[in-house]
């Protein structure tokens, strides 16, 4: 069984390590650095999974990354399960 100050600091860990990532996405950003001004035809993906319960909703704008957000949310329920269900990993 996993303990609580466990999951507490995985949890803190997550929201610092996603703050971390926000800022340096939107540094190098605006940085310029990565901006190709010879082809302008990027195409963005992008695509989520948000889990109430055990009940996924999935959204994206491209079949890959859709696929890939369904193999995230399989993913997710698995590891809950193993989490909250039998007892831990």
């Amino acid at each position: 069984m996993i303990k609580g100050e466990t999951l507490i600091f995985i949890g803190i860990a997550v929201v610092i390590i996603g703050v971390l990532l926000t800022f340096l996405g939107t540094a190098l950003l605006s940085s310029g650095k990565n901006h190709n001004k010879d082809n302008d035809n990027t195409k963005v993906s992008t695509g989520g999974v948000i889990l109430i319960g055990p009940i996924p909703i999935i959204f994206g704008n491209d079949k890959n990354m859709i696929m890939v957000t369904i193999l995230g949310a399989i993913i997710l329920m698995v590891i809950a399960y193993f989490l909250f269900y039998r007892g831990g990993l």
